[in-house]
């Protein structure tokens, strides 16, 4: 099994910059990729950016390409979620997803077993 959990959310505003982390607990030898979903209120979850576990390889979702950035702490088992320029459609809950099975369906949440709690953002104009 794996655990996850998010922090880092929170308020800001406009053109600001938050970090999210996402630190990997358990089996985290048999990650092989992960995925970073938001979820806005009364909106479908929707893919972020996610990439192979190593943070080699990433790919990002055209809304947040060129302002979101993964990144992975190795020592840690932490991935982080760089977020620049903010909007206030970048608020929503965000998750990361990790699973253990190389594939490269790494925007499709339904490929992914393990989820974290969620962590709010919040982004004003």
């Amino acid at each position: 099994q794996v655990q996850l959990v998010e922090s880092g959310g929170g308020a800001g505003q406009a053109g600001d910059s938050l970090r999210l982390s996402c630190a990997a607990s358990g089996r985290t030898f048999s990650i092989a990729r992960m995925g970073w979903f938001r979820q806005a209120p009364g909106k479908e979850r929707e893919f972020v950016a996610g990439g192979r576990w190593s943070g080699r390889i990433a790919y990002y979702a055209e809304s947040v390409k060129a302002r979101f950035t993964i990144s992975r702490h190795n020592a840690e088992n932490t991935v982080y979620l760089q977020m620049d320029a903010l909007k206030p459609e970048d608020t929503a809950v965000y998750y990361c997803a990790a699973d253990s099975m190389s594939s490269n369906s790494y925007s499709d949440s339904r490929t992914y077993r393990y989820w974290g709690q969620g962590t709010q953002v919040t982004v004003s104009s």
